[in-house]
């Protein structure tokens, strides 16, 4: 009997690396439902990635002022968080038993100790005290040098004053680490530049860009509450975290916040 000839990857699975990739999902249980929630996890990580990729873009594209470039890679990450949002259509195909019947492989496992959703967060401005030591302390060598820069929204507001706004100076001047705290003469700033779009075409495209993609991530974290919801009800997350309730709860924080706020005013 002939051996089988051997297997000679195509140039597409070598070059991405697709015959490493299908192999890194392991369920743990035979339950129907937990390849999927595996896929479907690793999908997210990787568009964390790509969402990261075009903010920094972005970031450095704003700290040398060019703004076309700005919103050209802001753009970008939209379309990649509306595909994140779809994410959850996927996971919510699944049936709340279908969920309980692997839930317990999880042990400690929680979306909570991703760090590139954490990375995320951080670049674009969410960095709680808390937070923000414990990655300084033992986190991933990703977040620490995320940490090290100015976030998103401290590159917009030092652009800002670089074109002549009135950004209050501790704005400027605070740590990179330190979390931005909402400010109303940042309000101000913004509401100067919605009063008069003719007169600060950048500058107004630069923020309905910016809002867009803080949209998009709010849109995210409601889905995710609902799905959560969903297969939950009320009982904790996994690893001990609070599940619904905590969610909830950071529902209601808002990425470059005086962009909210303002609107109130106009």
């Amino acid at each position: 009997m002939t051996s089988a000839p051997e297997y000679l990857a195509p140039e597409y699975v070598t070059y991405a690396h697709m015959d490493e990739l299908h192999e890194l999902q392991r369920p743990r249980s035979e339950a129907r439902g937990e390849l999927n929630f595996i896929l479907i996890s690793h999908v997210k990580e990787l568009l964390f990635r790509a969402v990261i990729d075009d903010l920094d873009t972005a970031r450095r594209a704003l700290e040398r002022d060019d703004v076309p470039d700005t919103c050209l890679a802001l753009s970008r990450s939209v379309r990649t968080q509306r595909v994140l949002v779809a994410c959850w259509e996927s996971m919510n195909g699944m049936s709340v038993d279908e969920f309980v019947a692997f839930r317990h492989v999880l042990n400690e496992a929680s979306g909570t100790q991703s760090f590139a959703y954490r990375a995320l967060e951080f670049l674009m401005g969410n960095r709680p005290e808390g937070q923000v030591a414990a990655a300084l302390r033992d986190g991933h060598p990703m977040l620490r040098a995320e940490l090290g820069k100015p976030s998103l929204y401290d590159t917009v507001l030092q652009h800002l004053a670089r074109q002549g706004f009135s950004v209050p100076a501790e704005c400027l001047a605070k740590p990179p680490a330190e979390q931005h705290e909402s400010n109303p003469l940042v309000e101000d700033v913004w509401l100067d530049i919605y009063r008069q779009p003719d007169r600060y075409p950048d500058s107004h495209r630069l923020a309905e860009s910016l809002l867009e993609v803080a949209y998009q991530f709010s849109h995210w974290r409601a889905t995710h509450l609902l799905v959560v919801e969903r297969m939950l009800g009320g009982k904790s997350g996994t690893a001990g975290t609070d599940g619904a309730p905590w969610l909830r709860a950071i529902n209601e924080h808002r990425f470059f916040p005086e962009l909210w706020t303002f609107r109130t005013r106009l």
